[in-house]
């Protein structure tokens, strides 16, 4: 029995609705269908039943038809700014590199990038789980291919032990919202399971180690994987229905003839971006934070009045910066990831709250990453790509002069990205945040408070000292015009995304000296927390 006939169906808008609730696609040029689980029905690689392989002559007429179309599709996500991600996963030996070796011949090698990502790097390896991918995904109008991707690291690792029940759950929700997040911001994400018998791929492994020129290419995963077809099965289904998404499904491609496995690829290409292109600009659901969150005062509430004497500053800056710096060494010595996150207002002291915070640590140990508007290549892609580039490895320190935040304050007020995007941010953020400490990372996130006439004070100081004046700026003169809108969206980024695992901290300012014995105190309170 072939997938049409399944059950009775009928065509709406491309798509067929199951008299049992799930949803499959259903494209007109093909005789393929994919069906979602997740919606009532479950499809299995147990259960899959192969559509009917046409002729011969049909498959290399509709692949020059197919070839001439995903060409023709590169120059209209050039122009849209669409970025698509192409997932190529399956058995080993099923033909992936083959497949992606005909597909990429039909694009301008300009724009696309392939990666084969097989077993993550050392240096990965220091990184939270998401890096490598994350870093990796395509430009706005460029397509990226991933031979290989997270579904084989997080189901190699469950076949192999290296993971528990419950980190690998963990990891199928990070994947869950890497692929939400990418179609949320306007990605493409399209994915593809290479699906061989048992008996087909012995048999090519059998092939290919018989020949000293592609012998090298059978890899001791791909026979362990054949010994243990069934179980890998088990997992892959498993896999396969957690990551089944609407805006990001499977897509079974029969993998016994090449050919016609480059014709399912080609054609689901091609209607994908169709699909894509049509949909470019529309709004994605703001999701509901799900994260236990802390009550955090309002600005207006803080009470800004604490000082230090200079004395006692001067005492209790050695001793922290003395503490600190033990730390440093401790948190190497254990691999823990500090990442310290600063926002405020324009002259609040931030970098000279920095710089007392770096005195005391080991020069090769961290990095202070001044963010200032998104360059070209950071623009056109994911607004948290450039933060996750900056991420520390694990026993490292990351310092942000302002940070991911501007999503939902500068981007918002100076209208950079739409409503909708704002609005999503918050949940987005919250992900991320949860990303990190999940890889067992120190998150401290400083709001640096001063009250307007402070503001004004400093401003005046910095404009009528030479030597100061570099640091003052018309724009810092605009936003200072917008300092109530900007209040309101401080509020309410402080009370949405203060969340138990990265709460907000907020530094009383005004005296800058109060500030930085604050900050110090705080950050050590966080890592004596965590060794």
């Amino acid at each position: 029995m072939g997938l049409l006939s399944i059950c009775n169906y009928t065509i709406v808008s491309g798509f067929c609705q199951l008299e049992k609730k799930a949803v499959i696609r259903y494209y007109e040029s093909t005789t393929l269908c994919v069906v979602y689980w997740g919606l009532g029905v479950k499809i299995m690689l147990r259960d899959w039943v192969k559509a009917d392989r046409p002729s011969d002559e049909e498959i290399s007429e509709r692949l020059r038809t197919a070839r001439a179309e995903l060409a023709g599709k590169q120059m209209a996500i050039k122009e849209k700014k669409l970025p698509v991600l192409v997932i190529m996963d399956g058995w080993g030996g099923a033909g992936k590199g083959g497949v992606l070796g005909k597909v990429i011949k039909n694009l301008d090698p300009r724009f696309y990038k392939t990666e084969t990502l097989s077993k993550p790097s050392e240096d990965e390896l220091r990184r939270p789980f998401l890096y490598r991918y994350f870093v990796r995904i395509p430009e706005a109008g460029k397509f990226s291919f991933f031979d290989g991707s997270w579904m084989d690291e997080v189901t190699r690792n469950r076949l192999n032990g290296d993971t528990d029940k419950d980190d690998y759950h963990r990891q199928l929700t990070s994947i869950k919202r890497f692929e939400r997040t990418l179609s949320d911001n306007g990605y493409l994400v399209v994915k593809f399971f290479f699906h061989i018998s048992k008996s087909e791929q012995k048999k090519r492994l059998e092939e290919l180690e018989s020949e000293k020129s592609t012998s090298w290419r059978v890899e001791k995963w791909d026979k362990w994987q054949n010994k243990h077809y069934d179980e890998c099965v088990d997992v892959y289904d498993e896999y396969l229905e957690a990551t089944n998404q609407f805006i990001a499904p499977w897509y079974f491609i029969d993998s016994k003839s090449r050919k016609w496995a480059e014709l399912q690829v080609t054609e689901l290409l091609v209607k994908s971006i169709d699909i894509a292109l049509q949909n470019t600009g529309r709004a994605a659901t703001v999701l509901q934070n799900t994260f236990p969150l802390k009550r955090m005062p309002k600005l207006s509430e803080i009470d800004l009045s604490a000082t230090i004497e200079d004395t006692e500053y001067d005492e209790k800056l050695k001793e922290l910066q003395d503490r600190l710096a033990d730390l440093h060494n401790r948190i190497y010595q254990k691999k823990i990831p500090v990442i310290i996150a600063y926002e405020g207002w324009d002259a609040a002291g931030k970098g000279g709250n920095i710089k007392r915070l770096t005195a005391a640590l080991d020069p090769r140990g961290f990095e202070v990453h001044p963010i200032a508007s998104p360059e070209p290549r950071e623009k056109n892609r994911h607004y948290l790509w450039r933060f996750w580039n900056r991420l520390p490895k694990d026993g490292h320190i990351a310092i942000f002069d302002r940070t991911w935040y501007g999503r939902v304050m500068v981007e918002r007020l100076e209208g950079f990205c739409t409503e909708n995007d704002w609005q999503r941010a918050y949940n987005e953020i919250n992900e991320f945040e949860k990303e990190l400490d999940d890889w067992g990372a120190v998150i401290v996130k400083f709001w640096v408070q001063i009250d307007k006439d402070t503001q004004l004070q400093r401003f005046t100081d910095r404009q009528n000292t030479p030597e100061k004046q570099w640091k003052i700026t018309d724009e810092d003169w605009r936003n200072r015009e917008k300092w109530d809108l900007y209040e309101e969206a401080i509020d309410e980024m402080i009370q949405k995304t203060s969340t138990e695992y990265a709460p907000w901290h907020i530094l009383e300012s005004n005296d800058k000296h109060y500030a930085r014995i604050k900050a110090l105190e705080t950050v050590i309170e966080e890592i004596e927390k965590r060794l």
